[in-house]
């Protein structure tokens, strides 16, 4: 049965078409392009998030008032993680 399984799966794999990773050289300049501006504006939204979270716990302890800047911080720096990392993974994955 194993024996049958192999064949068949060499002979349906055999007819897989494996596509060749020539795209167009303006076509990926422009993405490249494009997605450089997105991780800029990732990492401005991030450093800005970060400064307007210790502002409002500079306010807040200015005030004397409790709050959960500690979790918005904690959401912003995921955020921030997950730009810078997001170029990395995918290079890991499809290369």
């Amino acid at each position: 049965m194993s024996a049958m399984l192999y064949e068949a799966s060499n002979t349906l794999a055999a007819t897989v078409p494996q596509p060749k990773n020539d795209a167009p050289t303006e076509l990926t300049t422009k993405v490249n392009l494009v997605l450089g501006i997105l991780a800029w504006a990732g990492t401005a939204a991030g450093v800005c998030g970060v400064l307007v979270t210790g502002a409002m716990m500079a306010i807040s302890v200015k005030r004397g008032e409790s709050s959960e800047h500690m979790s918005r911080l904690g959401m912003v720096l995921g955020g921030c993680v997950l730009v810078a990392t997001a170029g990395p993974l995918v290079t890991f994955v499809f290369k």
